[in-house]
């Protein structure tokens, strides 16, 4: 199915747009040729080079998102975008959230009904629907609310409630709800604000339909391989390789590992496709939208081996928690584990993890969060527990207070509760442990944390919640993505959204760092955000969790002397383990691109 850009366009693509705005890849209509915004349409902060435009056509998958882009720029070069969000979610259309297909009709009307700077409650309009659910709602076990409605009273829902818990509401333009399709609607929204160092204030946005964020949020489950690829280069000539692979997947079985190169995919070539054509071959084969399709691959392992490989895409079980490993040292143990994201499933991981750890005597603990986006707020309160332990470290004090908009200076807008900061969970909360058992400590004073640009949000939050109780946080790696802002799922007629709704503050009241955590050396923009430790770039020629790792390596050689790697010279070692397009594997960052509902900090309703 192919789908003329327009209104239905916007409504399929918001991730995507997001995801080629943070590399560089969109500039929003109207915009000026140096700006790039990030907020309704695209990005903030200076761009440099060629503005480029979406091309004429995408392609979008029978109930799923567009995958692979062209993209056009001023010289009329197509370049392609690589996007990983093969999360099967609904196209275009006026259904529930579960499929439809047909183009989005801008609803049209007259702003008679419309006074600017004047809300009614948003309550009012909740549940009135251009199509209303029938049957029964998974997330709460009772029938859909909906009623006969139109997109208007879709769109003033949107106005109220955004005005009303929006953390910077004041920031957002006030316009006609009856002369936009719901999706442009709700892109508007926004504040176009930005930080210190040129990036969007707020930087994500966006929405999912109602049940696939329940399946999403709730298992864990997707359709894939069970591999997740790093784009180091999203354009020709492009660069993918495989960060790290779940258990008991295709990729598992196929031997895939850590730093293999894909080459070619169902025949095309990965790194120099530049057709339409080709793009949709390389979408359909990396990025499966349903199980049961067979894709064959080149690969190249990391000891230059080229073969080729055979995948049936499954529904894969995310393993959240993974490689928890005692390395010894002449000072004592060091424990290592690599948490990917605060899924639901991460409770039971995180708990086995520490009991495991609590065995092997450690005296110090290394956590790889290199490419955990984020999650459940209250995982991420549970974990930071279970480091720091019970006594005057945590006890009594904030894991994260929510501050909301000057509406709500005592008043949760969203539960209707009165304002209390979050603790740090001393038992489990339900996620996927029976609730109330006493979590296991470490009593740790310091820990180890390997970031990345994928470190983000909940991530963020056990950094900076820890660092509020005095316990020392050490960072290898890269400047985390900057996300201390978070929401609550809000769900209306199908589509769940996600409005920032709230910031959150340690417990020496600290929560502004929206350009991220930066080790020592690494550039960062303030003094509040720069961690002790050292700057990084990723190893993808050892697997994680090997003591030879460069991050895990760092953080080693960091705990015994304070001393960090010499930085890059620019020049390729001799022997060094290269891409096909010269990228040299042990020493370089790249994007995995995720889901956006893990590159947050989600609040579960009570």
């Amino acid at each position: 199915m192919e789908l003329q850009l327009g209104s239905c366009f916007w409504y399929f693509s918001r991730t995507v747009r997001q995801f080629l705005c943070l590399l560089g890849l969109w500039r929003a209509p109207g915009d000026r040729p140096s700006v790039r915004r990030c907020s309704a349409h695209g990005c903030a902060g200076v761009q440099t080079g060629v503005s480029y435009w979406l091309g004429d056509v995408v392609k979008a998958v029978e109930g799923g998102w567009p995958i692979l882009m062209r993209i056009n720029g001023s010289a009329r070069t197509n370049l392609v975008i690589l996007g990983a969000f093969a999360l099967g979610l609904s196209g275009c259309g006026g259904s529930s959230g579960g499929g439809g297909g047909g183009v989005v009709t801008p609803p049209v009307g007259t702003s008679t009904d419309w006074i600017e700077g004047t809300f009614l409650a948003a309550s009012i309009y909740a549940a009135q629907c251009l199509a209303p659910r029938s049957g029964i709602d998974p997330s709460t076990n009772q029938a859909f609310p909906d009623v006969q409605g139109d997109a208007v009273d879709e769109n003033n829902f949107l106005r109220s409630y955004s005005n009303d818990t929006y953390l910077w509401y004041s920031e957002i333009t006030d316009r006609d709800p009856s002369l936009h399709a719901t999706p442009d609607y709700f892109d508007l929204l926004v504040t176009n604000a930005t930080t210190p160092s040129g990036q969007p204030k707020d930087k994500f946005h966006f929405t999912f339909p109602s049940d696939v964020w329940f399946q999403l949020s709730q298992s864990g489950i997707s359709a894939g391989y069970g591999a997740r690829w790093v784009l180091i280069e999203s354009t020709p000539p492009r660069e993918v390789v495989v960060a790290y692979t779940e258990p008991d997947s295709p990729a598992r079985d196929a031997a895939l590992v850590r730093g293999a190169e894909v080459l070619i995919a169902d025949g095309v070539d990965v790194v120099n496709a530049n057709s339409q054509e080709d793009i949709d071959v390389l979408n359909d084969a990396l990025f499966p939208e349903q199980a049961g399709g067979t894709h064959t691959f080149t690969v190249r392992d990391i000891d230059g081996t080229e073969r080729e490989i055979t995948m049936t895409a499954e529904e894969v079980t995310s393993m959240p928690v993974q490689n928890v490993s005692s390395i010894s040292t002449p000072t004592g143990n060091v424990g290592y584990l690599l948490f990917n994201s605060h899924i639901a499933t991460a409770e039971t991981g995180l708990v086995d993890a520490v009991e495991q750890l609590q065995g092997m005597a450690i005296t110090d603990l290394i956590v790889d969060l290199r490419y955990n986006g984020g999650g459940f707020l209250d995982l991420a309160s549970e974990f930071a527990y279970m480091i720091a332990g019970a006594g005057p470290t945590t006890s009594g004090e904030i894991f994260e207070d929510l501050v909301f908009n000057d509406k709500y200076p005592t008043i949760n807008p969203v539960t209707g509760q009165a304002l209390s900061p979050t603790p740090f969970h001393s038992t489990t909360l339900g996620f996927s442990e029976p609730a109330g058992e006493p979590l296991p400590t470490l009593d740790l004073p310091r820990v180890f944390v390997l970031s990345g640009p994928n470190t983000c949000s909940a991530s963020e939050s056990v950094m900076n919640s820890l660092r509020g109780v005095g316990v020392e946080v050490i960072q290898i790696g890269s400047t985390t993505c900057g996300k201390p802002y978070g929401f609550y799922p809000t769900g209306n007629c199908g589509t769940t959204y996600f409005t920032i709704q709230f910031r959150g503050e340690n417990n020496q009241g600290f929560g502004d760092y929206s350009d991220g955590f930066s080790p020592a050396g690494a550039g960062g923009m303030v003094d509040d955000e720069t961690l002790p430790g050292c700057s990084v770039a990723d190893d993808f020629t050892h697997a994680l969790g090997d003591v030879d790792e460069g991050r895990l390596a760092a953080a080693l050689a960091y705990r015994d002397s304070q001393d960090c790697p010499d930085p890059p010279t620019g020049l390729t070692a001799p022997g060094a383990i290269l891409t096909s397009a010269g990228s040299d594997l042990s020493a370089v960052d790249g994007n995995a691109p995720a889901s956006l509902w893990l590159q947050n900090r989600i609040m579960d309703r009570p």
